[in-house]
């Protein structure tokens, strides 16, 4: 095996690959990554059982072949590794990597004890890359991180019709997000699958500059089944999650609700601000008043306390308070790309629904609030 590659496509195609890596792992060789040279292509791919990655790149093979090799240690090499061509080669059991008078000798891993990487289904649809990055990032900031619920530790992807849903809940908050995507020849009925979320952002980070990312799915395959995006010359296979979360309609019809509007940023800035003198657990309290159109922010208990006031329009009552996990309150403002917001309050205690103004984004955040206020 001998090719040559350029250094950035080669650091890409590792480090694409890599995010499919296990932390730690009591099977060595998933911590390889496959090399695999031929016909003017590279390809680079790793997996830790629930996830795959593939990445392919144009490369100048001199002798075809593969490799299996230390996945972190070549990421350190790539790193490192002067700008310039890079001559890499299988010289018995080592994997040399040399550059600008560097030279880099790696040890390889068994190949023969690798597990099969899964077959990929067909394409499903297709969905803007960018929208779908931001999608993710705005619902997976909901998902719990408790394995001992693993439902809750998902994101869900709703696909029906021209429209698709992405869903996830800690049980203290549940966020949806609603995107356009093109179903292809093979889409029918509407389809659910919950994937592990902390996979599915990495994955949608990585394919966001790619135009466009191809869903691969086979509706019948059950939580047994794989779910595929394809962007550019890389592929990611996530396991699906077995169930699905709670249905959210119910929970987000907040009858008799007052509303009240805000500025995203200014809130979001005045909970950072606020939040300073709040223990762990404390809560920052929101109290609105409909006379003046004010929203006082505050924060702490005893002399160590902490306000800043802000312009807001409430309707439907006179005054609402409320208090949240400050927390849990900023990922929910952070995860808004609008400047106003729309938040819908039932007191204390109860939920609390936000949204963006002025335009139909199709974002929604809801959190518990807290009886104990400041």
């Amino acid at each position: 095996m001998e090719f040559r590659i350029a250094r950035g496509e080669l650091a890409e195609a590792v480090a694409g690959a890599a995010r499919a890596l296990p932390g730690r792992t009591p099977v060595p060789v998933l911590g390889g990554l496959l090399l695999t040279a031929q016909a003017g292509r590279l390809t680079v791919s790793g997996s830790d059982f629930e996830t795959s990655a593939r990445v392919e790149t144009g490369a100048e093979v001199g002798a075809a072949g593969r490799v299996l090799v230390l996945g972190r240690r070549l990421l350190d090499v790539c790193r490192v590794v002067p700008e310039g061509p890079v001559s890499c080669a299988l010289e018995g059991t080592r994997f040399t990597v040399e550059a600008g008078g560097t030279r880099f000798g790696l040890s390889t891993l068994p190949y023969e004890e690798y597990p099969a990487l899964p077959a990929a289904p067909a394409e499903y649809g297709v969905v803007d890359a960018e929208a779908f990055a931001t999608a993710v990032g705005q619902v997976a900031v909901a998902a719990g991180r408790d394995d001992t619920l693993p439902v809750l530790t998902g994101v869900q992807l709703r696909l029906a019709g021209a429209e698709l849903t992405l869903s996830a809940s800690d049980r203290y908050r549940y966020a949806v997000r609603r995107l356009e995507w093109r179903p292809g020849d093979a889409a029918g009925e509407p389809v659910e699958v919950l994937l592990p979320a902390r996979r599915l952002l990495e994955t949608a980070r990585g394919l966001a500059r790619c135009g466009s990312v191809r869903v691969l799915l086979a509706p019948g395959d059950g939580t047994a089944g794989v779910v595929g995006f394809v962007g550019g010359g890389a592929r990611t296979l996530l396991r699906r999650l077995d169930g699905r979360l709670p249905g959210y309609g119910t929970l987000f019809e907040l009858t008799g609700a007052a509303v009240a509007e805000v500025d995203t940023e200014a809130l979001a800035e005045a909970v950072r601000r606020v939040a300073v003198v709040a223990e762990a657990s404390s809560p920052v309290r929101l109290d609105f008043a409909a006379d003046g159109g004010t929203l006082l922010v505050r924060a702490g208990y005893g002399d160590d306390v902490a306000a800043q006031r802000l312009p807001a329009v409430l309707r439907g009552a006179k005054e609402a308070t409320v208090a949240f996990n400050p927390a849990y309150l900023l990922d929910a403002l952070n995860s808004f790309t609008c400047p106003g917001l729309r938040i819908e309050l039932l007191g204390a205690g109860q939920r609390g629904l936000l949204g963006g103004t002025g335009e139909a984004d199709g974002h929604r955040h809801l959190l518990m609030s807290v009886k104990q206020l400041v």
